[in-house]
């Protein structure tokens, strides 16, 4: 495992955001009482590609290991939320976020409950419908990885937008690493593996090695002969990324080196937790974006963005954006903004702009073979984007 410094661990592994989540229906409410209500909710911001937008939950268990923190678990258990484009707009109910109890773990979590009222944060208003029919066609296939401690949800403006541009996105919760994750049953699956990090010192390339088993778990069930979700068949399995926050963004490349199916990757601000095989991606694309402090430009430190720089022997890019912190390339500037909490410059609009623009302009140069002007370096349009040739 590659070594960082503590400080450079904790900003890592510390992956708290403030995320919106979506609650069980309650009861109507008298319409000033349901205006009111909708308007203390935060509300993702709208897709910006030519598609509608589905969303689909899987419940996936791979019984085939044991869970690495849970091993009497009997399996290691998955939530999936799919977002694709849809054949068209309206229709079915609008795609919750998470649920109230999730969200109350996380701001608990995160200390900052008396700020954000769990149930405010589990209204938050998507932009994705329930089930409905999918855009004819095969698309594309992105996997999403969550920071750790928190879940797939905060990666939703993310999932939606690409869903909206034409491709079918599954976020994944790993079980046991995030301060709540409701599964089928009534049952709440809560951060052991942060106990078992944070405090007790196991390594993080438990979680880097157990998420790169996860995501090939995942691709066989959506694109293997038994496919867990109604309408795999939209899905290119043949046109395979991935992408994550944090630890997340880690396992991208882990996953990379284990599953020749993944065929590029992004890391969003997350240390390295392994060090690349002798034969490192075999040429396969990755990107690293993050933030422009002392943490992620060349030479900062967290030294394993320097040392893994030099393996990654296909196309790649070093992108760091000015104005931004850990938590910019989920949706924490959403929420950040909607109640009130300090933020840092990169004002929220910017910041999904940015991370929604350079992921797809990342996947649409390599899944599609579109040429991105915006990847090979400065813009106008992008000034806070900072290219980086170590």
């Amino acid at each position: 495992m590659v070594q960082i410094t503590r400080a450079a661990s904790v900003a890592v592994l510390a992956c708290a955001l403030v995320l919106p989540a979506a609650a069980p229906a309650a009861a109507e409410p008298v319409p000033d009482a349901a205006v009111a209500v909708a308007a203390s909710r935060p509300r993702l911001p709208t897709p910006t590609g030519p598609y509608a937008v589905g969303s689909s939950v899987l419940h996936l268990v791979d019984r085939s290991r044991p869970d690495p923190w849970v091993p009497e678990a009997g399996g290691r258990e998955l939530m999936v939320t799919v977002h694709y484009p849809a054949a068209r707009a309206g229709g079915g109910r609008h795609a919750g976020y998470a649920t109230t109890e999730e969200t109350r773990l996380l701001v608990q979590g995160m200390g900052i409950e008396s700020a954000v009222p769990a149930r405010e944060l589990a209204g938050t208003r998507t932009n994705s419908r329930v089930d409905v029919r999918p855009a004819s066609g095969r698309h594309p296939l992105v996997l999403l990885s969550p920071g750790f401690g928190v879940s797939r949800y905060t990666l939703t403006h993310l999932a939606e937008d690409l869903a909206s541009r034409g491709y079918v996105v599954a976020s994944v919760d790993h079980a046991y690493e995030s301060y709540g994750i409701a599964v089928p049953g009534g049952r709440m699956l809560t951060c052991v593996a942060c106990e078992a990090v944070d405090e007790h010192g196991a390594d993080p390339g438990r979680v880097t090695a157990a998420r790169a088993a996860d995501m090939t778990f995942v691709l066989d069930r959506l694109t293997g002969r038994d496919p867990a979700w109604r309408y795999s068949r939209v899905i290119d399995g043949t046109r395979v990324g991935m992408a994550g926050h944090s630890i997340g963004g880690a396992a991208a490349a882990t996953a990379m080196a284990a599953d020749p199916r993944i065929d590029a990757g992004i890391n969003m601000d997350g240390a390295f937790w392994d060090r690349l095989p002798a034969k490192g991606l075999r040429g396969r694309p990755f990107m690293m974006l993050g933030t422009d402090d002392a943490v992620h430009r060349p030479g900062g430190t967290d030294t394993t963005w320097d040392s893994t720089w030099p393996t990654l022997d296909g196309w790649k890019r070093w992108v760091t954006v000015s104005g931004s912190e850990h938590f910019t390339f989920s949706d924490s500037p959403v929420v950040l903004s909607h109640f009130g909490l300090p933020q840092p410059p990169l004002p929220a609009d910017r910041a999904i702009t940015l991370t929604r623009t350079f992921v797809a302009a990342f996947f649409d140069e390599h899944l599609r073979a579109t040429p991105q002007p915006v990847l090979t370096g400065p813009t106008p349009a992008h000034p806070e984007a900072r290219f980086h040739t170590p």
